[in-house]
């Protein structure tokens, strides 16, 4: 072989390689653009970078076969309407308030078009296009499964009605930014 042919070799197979780790890159950056928080949570949970990498790119695939619907105007009212009577609630009973929210959410999720099948599944599902706003559910869940045998206080059952509010807005705003709206 001539020097040419094996300097042309050896340049296509540098850039094939530097394609390869561009679109590494630009794919990392997508992903922690979509996820958020949730990228970094999911990579520092996994067994490695790419590990999790694949797991949110099937979280994606997942996603994307759902039905996932926008709200119309009128059921948006009457959930705002429903998590403002949850709100009243607490006052009265803090630990009902907070599962009240929590069925609350859960239904607003399946009229959204997203499974309910189970908490893993649902995070998840939800982390798609709600990775911002996931801490909060998580953190309010876990408030919520302490709430029976007096576990919890009244100021942390506030702060699960707060974490759930956050992911109850980003779910009723059908995933548009504030001042926004889809036609």
């Amino acid at each position: 072989m001539s020097t040419g042919i094996i300097i042309a070799i050896v340049v296509v197979v540098v850039l094939i390689a530097l394609a390869l780790v561009l679109r590494l890159a630009i794919r990392r950056r997508q992903l922690r653009e979509r996820f958020g928080p949730e990228y970094e949570r999911t990579v520092e949970s996994g067994d490695s970078r790419m590990a999790a990498e694949r797991d949110l790119r099937e979280r994606e695939q997942r996603h994307d076969e759902l039905d996932v619907k926008v709200l119309t105007p009128t059921a948006r009212q009457q959930y705002a309407q429903q998590w403002n009577g949850v709100q009243e609630h607490f006052v009265d009973s803090p630990e009902e308030a907070v599962g009240e929210a929590d069925q609350l959410v859960t239904r607003l999720m399946r009229e959204r078009g997203y499974p309910t099948e189970g908490y893993e599944q649902q995070v998840k599902d939800l982390s798609v296009e709600h990775g911002r706003t996931l801490e909060h559910y998580r953190s309010a869940h876990e408030v919520n499964t302490r709430t029976s045998g007096q576990r919890t206080t009244t100021e942390e059952l506030r702060s699960a009605m707060v974490h759930y509010r956050a992911l109850f807005d980003d779910l009723l705003s059908n995933g548009e930014k504030p001042g926004t709206q889809r036609t």
